[in-house]
């Protein structure tokens, strides 16, 4: 098992959203977060006085899927986050050593 976990601009979440229901994934957990990577923010301009944004909004998907979904996820991920410019965001791919589902006690593949 594989989480994937995925940094995309906010307005392409249901894009992305509906691009992994088409391939099967069927739970996942967003965040709101803040970050910058190479666009390293930009400047706004507020009542005529200028100032620098830091930090700019992203959506954090996280996923958890078996080892033979994950390549087709990620495709998916892509093709519905991708704008071509900077700042479109990275996916990270890490093992899952276990799952438990706190309600029934289901471990694992059974707990996805």
């Amino acid at each position: 098992m594989k989480k994937i976990e995925a940094i995309i601009k906010p307005f392409k979440l249901d894009e992305v959203r509906e691009a992994l229901s088409e391939v099967g994934v069927t739970g996942l957990t967003v965040t709101e977060v803040k970050g910058f990577g190479r666009q390293k923010g930009h400047t706004e301009l507020y009542r005529g006085a200028e100032y620098v944004v830091d930090f700019l909004p992203k959506i954090k998907l996280e996923i958890v899927v078996p080892d033979n979904v994950v390549d087709t996820a990620i495709e998916a991920i892509i093709k519905a986050a991708r704008t071509g410019k900077i700042g479109d965001g990275k996916i990270f791919v890490s093992s899952v050593e276990q799952i438990v589902r706190i309600r029934t006690g289901e471990t694992n593949e059974a707990a996805i």
